[in-house]
C-alpha cells in the first residue's frame, strides 16, 4: 500500500461514496465543487493507494429465503504448521460461510454464517465444519437480530 494522506477533498468524495457506491462521478463533483475528471483522478489514486478496495452489491439474506445467522468460532489442531491454512482452505469451499476471522484467543477461526433455518445451520455445522478433520471443536452464536453494520470511519 502506497503512502497516500487523505485531505479534506477525498474525506468528502468517500462520504459520498459509503452513502452511495454507485453515485455517479459528475454528482460527486457537483456537490464538491470540482471537475469531474479531478473526482476520477482523486478515486484512482485512492484505489492505487489500496484505501478503496472496490464496490460491492449488497444482497438482503432474509429476502433471499436465508432467515438465520450464525457465528462460528473454530478451534483447529494445530500439530503441523500447514494445518490452519489447509482448513482455511476447506472453509472457504463452504459457501454458507460469507466471512472468516483469523482470530486470537479460544478459537483459530471465526466464521459468519448464513442458512435457512436452524436444522439447515446443524448440518453445515456438522456435515460441512465439524466434518474437517484438523477441526476440534466448535462454539456456535446465533445472531438474534442484526444490530447495525458501520463502514470503516475516518
Amino acid at each position: 500500500m502506497k503512502n497516500y494522506q487523505i485531505d479534506s477533498l477525498d474525506k468528502e468524495i468517500l462520504l459520498a461514496l459509503r452513502t452511495q457506491a454507485r453515485m455517479p462521478y459528475l454528482e460527486i463533483a457537483r456537490h464538491c465543487n470540482v471537475s469531474g475528471a479531478l473526482i476520477h483522478q482523486r478515486i484512482q489514486r485512492m484505489q492505487d493507494a489500496g484505501i478503496i478496495k472496490g464496490s460491492q452489491l449488497v444482497l438482503n439474506p432474509k429476502a433471499l429465503g436465508l432467515l438465520t445467522c450464525a457465528f462460528i468460532g473454530i478451534q483447529v489442531n494445530l500439530t503441523s504448521t500447514g494445518t490452519h491454512q489447509e482448513v482455511f482452505r476447506k472453509i472457504t469451499a463452504i459457501d454458507e460461510i460469507v466471512e472468516c476471522h483469523h482470530i486470537s484467543g479460544k478459537y483459530s477461526l471465526l466464521a459468519k454464517v448464513y442458512c435457512k433455518d436452524n436444522e439447515n445451520l446443524k448440518d453445515i455445522i456438522i456435515e460441512k465444519i465439524q466434518s474437517i478433520q484438523e477441526i476440534v471443536s466448535t462454539e456456535t452464536l446465533i445472531s438474534l437480530q442484526e444490530g447495525f453494520i458501520r463502514p470503516v470511519n475516518f
